[in-house]
């Protein structure tokens, strides 16, 4: 297929860290205009009190605010399993379209059983505003932005290319930090190299944005690369590594890596385009299945 790149156009990228998550969140601004989206926006939750709060969100909005930004798209590279999305909150706020790969149905009628969330629970992706397909093209004001399917890290995962800049979820990380797990359920180590092999087809110069950084080897938290980099570099990927080599070191890697501390909320809430889900009496309410992850 052949993509909509556009490396004349280069959107200022503003980032945003949380340090409790490592996630990375984006404001993305169309060089011609004040439009803008924001990439994988984060919800705070204090999970032992069971407590939702909203400061990182809160930040995304200042920033949209200050800079008289209009917000246009809140993107989600995929259903997150290590933080809760701000999407919702940002979007009563500002307005804007939630958009996710349309493979959340997968992911949807998956844990849709683990969590028991019955017939009432709509696994049609119908919570988003637009479902991407691959290839899918969206404005962002003036400019031009596609979706590419990366599946492999779950089967919904979508790279966001916006002018020179790609928002990659967790289909790679930094150079040093190779890639990301592929043992979740719908998770495949071989479509996991395929998409990142299609990741690093795109120009050399397109910047990288990354979903996660943890500083592996106690250097600063990073967030920004480049194709040329990565093909180099990448610990997991770089210089060649064939796919079988990359399929093997995956799986034997993957089998040692605890769970995401958030797993259990993240998974609940971001399948449902960022809402809480509630109970029979409408009040916020999270389950934890037993055994069933």
């Amino acid at each position: 297929m052949a993509y909509a790149v556009n490396m004349q156009e280069t959107p200022a990228v503003k980032a945003f860290f949380d340090p409790a998550t490592n996630t990375i969140s984006y404001v993305v601004k169309d060089p011609a205009s004040n439009a803008c989206a924001v990439v994988d926006a984060v919800m705070d939750i204090d999970y032992a009190a069971g407590r939702i709060s909203y400061e990182n969100a809160d930040a995304l909005i200042a920033y949209i605010q200050e800079n008289d930004l209009k917000l246009e798209w809140l993107i989600e590279t995929h259903v997150h399993a290590d933080h809760l999305s701000g999407a919702p909150y940002i979007q009563q706020k500002l307005g804007g379209k939630i958009g996710i790969g349309e493979n959340i149905t997968v992911v949807q009628d998956t844990f849709g059983k683990v969590f028991n969330e019955g017939t009432e629970f709509q696994r049609d992706g119908s919570q988003f505003d637009k479902l991407f397909k691959d290839g899918d093209t969206y404005k962002i004001g003036e400019m031009t932005a596609f979706a590419l399917h990366t599946p492999g890290h779950t089967p919904a995962c979508m790279v966001h290319v916006m002018g020179n800049a790609a928002f990659v979820g967790d289909t790679l990380f930094m150079p040093d930090g190779g890639s990301a797990r592929a043992d979740f359920p719908g998770g495949d180590a071989g479509e996991l190299y395929d998409s990142i092999m299609k990741v690093l087809s795109l120009p050399d110069e397109m910047r990288l944005f990354m979903c996660h950084d943890y500083g592996p080897n106690g250097r600063d938290i990073q967030w920004e690369t480049t194709v040329a980099e990565e093909k180099a570099n990448n610990i997991h990927v770089g210089g060649g590594r064939s796919r079988e080599e990359f399929i093997k070191f995956r799986r034997e890697r993957d089998a040692q890596l605890d769970m995401p501390k958030l797993i259990i909320p993240s998974l609940q809430v971001n399948m449902r385009a960022g809402e809480v889900p509630t109970d029979r009496d409408g009040k916020p309410m999270l389950k934890v299945p037993v055994n069933a992850i």
